[in-house]
């Protein structure tokens, strides 16, 4: 079992009865019982009305959040010639080709994102199995393989985050800071789950957002309602 600090108890107690709240009012009681002394990510939950064994219920989308995350990322790019220009351009920390690798394969993977023009996706192979499991791996899927360097560092600067379901069906994703104003959490909330509702699998059926639980990093989670407006 968990053990819980005083704080945590407190903030605990401090919630009450546990209930579902309207999503504002929910935003609001996970920013007063944030006891941390730094600021705290807040965090959204979701638990799914999918099958995460199989392959085509999987859930995977991207969203720019409207008021960004509050948080400073890091973005790395493998690109060469005009594409390796726009990168350093549009901001990007470091960009390169088999520098980048050597960089990489020697350990350094100080960034959070990565990514890659369509033609340099072999080289990018060559460190695969290091970015990979780290969730750092460039993917067509998520838009980070692209001939859009310049735009999709932006957007990265901007707050666009990608989601993708867990192996017990959850979602789990990050919707700024606790300094945040309420009004632009409940504004990053509504955006990230219409993205999440329409990356809803064809073959999933019945309820699909079937629970919201949000919270602080070292907060109490707080039940917000599952459907209807947010």
């Amino acid at each position: 079992m968990t053990k819980r600090s005083k704080k945590y108890k407190k903030a605990r107690e401090a919630l009450g009865i546990t209930r579902t709240f309207a999503p504002q009012e929910g935003l609001a009681r996970v920013k007063q019982l944030a006891y941390a002394r730094f600021d705290e990510s807040v965090d959204v939950h979701v638990n799914l009305g999918i099958d995460p064994e199989k392959g085509d219920q999987v859930v995977r989308g991207s969203v720019l959040l409207p008021h960004g995350t509050g948080r400073v990322v890091r973005i790395v790019a493998f690109a060469k010639g005009d594409h390796a220009t726009e990168a350093l351009a549009a901001g990007v920390d470091f960009v390169g080709t088999d520098d980048l690798v050597k960089r990489i394969e020697d350990g350094w993977l100080d960034f959070d994102f990565a990514i890659t023009t369509p033609d340099l996706m072999g080289l990018v192979s060559k460190v695969a199995r290091i970015l990979g499991p780290r969730g750092l791996l460039p993917n067509k899927k998520t838009g980070t393989v692209t001939d859009e360097v310049g735009k999709t560092v932006a957007d990265l600067r901007k707050g666009k985050l990608f989601f993708k379901n867990d192996k017990s069906g959850l979602v789990h994703f990050s919707i700024g800071k606790v300094s945040f104003a309420v009004e632009n959490l409940v504004d990053n909330l509504r955006v990230f789950l219409h993205a999440l509702s329409a990356s809803k699998p064809a073959a999933a059926r019945g309820v699909f957002i079937r629970k919201i639980t949000i919270a602080s990093t070292m907060g109490v989670g707080v039940q917000v309602a599952a459907s209807g407006d947010v």
